[in-house]
């Protein structure tokens, strides 16, 4: 039997009931955004810490984790529209998939307020865990009966600078469960700490105050079992958009674009350098050779210069070796 969604039934043909679905979804969110304007509303909150560093940002915006009566408003306002049409959408921004994911509350430049589910049935033994700059503070809302596993990593001034390398990278280290308590309010400085949730018997909500602004430092994903370091991206969120755009162009074959590749191959985060050029090295290896070149012999960052070294002997022996063919 085929799989069917709701929304293949969503009254396309009855315009009155979709007009007052929009309606109702429209005026929901002038209603939060005029409170949330207002001295003393989320985003005037979020405003005033925008200037902060992400420490003082963490401590101005603590009251929105420490009573979430406001957040317990907010959805029981989304689930009334919904209560009165299952197919209107309340203006929350949905973020995750495949089982696991959450709400966007509010955002503004570094700083994200957001609703995570972990559903009980999608948390298994992580294999992995990221580190990512900047600073959090958590909000366990249900804990499911879960334990939360701290990781750590070493991580110099010269590192979190700009010299961090994959070849010098401190080893994770790992430290035992601990019972995640509903209530409980844990910071990190996600630079150097991050957490993995394990053997939940329930679902785990949690309300997550982020503050991660632009930084030299990649993110970092560690192996657990062994604490080796296994991938490094940018860390920069227009880093990573541009990352995806230029991988969609890759994929899409769009030869014409290579000028913005090129382009991103300029970029300050090496990592995100180093991303550009493997998609544009996959997408036109003529247009990839005279800026694979110039990388290999002069880029900053010693890893991008030896992977773009490697990469170019490759061209070389392409051109000596042509296929019989």
């Amino acid at each position: 039997m085929p799989a069917f969604s709701r929304h293949d039934h969503f009254p396309r043909s009855d315009a009155a009931r979709c007009r007052s679905i929009r309606r109702t979804a429209a005026d929901l969110a002038a209603l939060w955004s005029i409170a949330d304007a207002a001295p003393g509303g989320l985003t005037a909150a979020l405003d005033a810490a925008a200037g902060l560093d992400p420490g003082q940002a963490i401590d101005h915006l603590r009251p929105w984790l420490a009573d979430p009566r406001w957040l317990a408003a907010r959805l029981t306002q989304a689930l009334g529209l919904l209560a009165a049409d299952p197919f209107a959408r309340p203006p929350l921004r949905i973020v995750g998939g495949g089982g696991s994911g959450g709400l966007i509350l509010a955002e503004r430049g570094p700083i994200r307020l957001s609703l995570q589910l972990i559903p009980f049935d999608m948390i298994a033994s992580p294999a992995t865990v990221l580190f990512l700059p900047g600073r959090t503070a958590t909000r366990v809302l249900a804990a499911g009966g879960a334990c939360r596993t701290s990781h750590h990593v070493a991580l110099s001034a010269a590192e979190e600078a700009g010299g961090f390398t994959a070849g010098g990278a401190a080893p994770c280290r790992s430290d035992p469960p601990q019972p995640l308590m509903v209530g409980e309010i844990f910071d990190l400085d996600t630079t150097r700490t991050a957490f993995t949730v394990v053997g939940a018997t329930g679902d785990v909500l949690l309300l997550e105050l982020a503050v991660q602004p632009p930084s030299p430092l990649p993110m970092r994903a560690y192996d657990i079992a062994s604490g080796r370091l296994v991938h490094v991206a940018a860390s920069r969120r227009d880093s990573s958009f541009r990352g995806m755009a230029l991988a969609l162009l890759r994929t899409m074959g769009c030869r014409a674009a290579a000028p913005l590749f090129v382009e991103a191959t300029e970029a300050q985060d090496f990592a995100a350098r180093w991303g550009a050029m493997r998609e544009l090295v996959a997408l036109d290896p003529a247009a990839a050779h005279p800026r694979l070149a110039a990388m290999a012999a002069s880029d900053p960052h010693p890893e991008v210069r030896a992977a773009a070294a490697a990469t170019l002997a490759l061209f070389t022996v392409s051109k000596a070796e042509p296929c019989p063919a």
